[in-house]
């Protein structure tokens, strides 16, 4: 069985809902991020941690491709075109939606105040929305690559969901629709529930 250690309200929530997704039994260990829970399991202090026997894997991604390519399930094979187009996926969902998402939190919440510098705001949400916009384009439908739900998925969903948390508004109806479908999956509910 594997232990997940973070919360719901956290990026734990991709490899809870992955999880989910392969049918795989797991614990969920609640721990914030810099708590005493995860310490001695990442001394970064960072979540979400993935226990898999004696070893630890840090990072949602790095989790959720580990995750994927070891079940076989929601992920192209390595190696193949399919799967650099869902890397590449990946990577631009990381760059230009979380890393996003990040930077306002750390800039409205989690930096001490004095560190904060509010002025970036508005350019934020002007990158998210482009960002939106051009990913709107290329979507395939059902899934971001048509037919197959793969890992991407979830980091994308994860991270409009996050959007609308953070009080950006997800203007564009095709990737609304897209999140909100995703959303009513039973494993992203049941993943919900911890």
């Amino acid at each position: 069985m594997y232990k997940v250690y973070g919360l719901v309200a956290s990026r734990a929530f991709r490899v809870l809902w992955l999880l989910e997704e392969l049918g795989e039994p797991y614990e969920l260990i609640e721990a914030a991020a810099h708590s005493p829970g995860i310490a001695g399991v990442n001394p970064s202090g960072k979540i979400p941690a993935l226990q898999v026997g004696e070893d630890v894997i840090t990072d949602s991604t790095a989790i959720m491709t580990y995750l994927a390519d070891k079940h076989g399930k929601l992920t192209f094979p390595a190696g193949t075109i399919a799967r650099a187009r869902q890397d590449a996926l990946t990577n631009l969902l990381l760059d230009e939606f979380d890393a996003v998402l990040w930077t306002v939190a750390r800039m409205t919440r989690l930096l001490p105040e004095e560190l904060r510098v509010p002025s970036v705001l508005p350019g934020l949400h002007v990158e998210f929305e482009r960002n939106l916009n051009r990913l709107a384009d290329r979507f395939e439908g059902p899934f971001l690559m048509g037919d197959t739900m793969t890992i991407a998925d979830i980091l994308a969903v994860h991270c409009l969901n996050w959007a609308a948390i953070a009080k950006f508004p997800v203007t564009n109806e095709v990737l609304r629709a897209y999140a909100r479908e995703l959303s009513q999956r039973p494993a992203y509910l049941r993943a919900k529930q911890g």
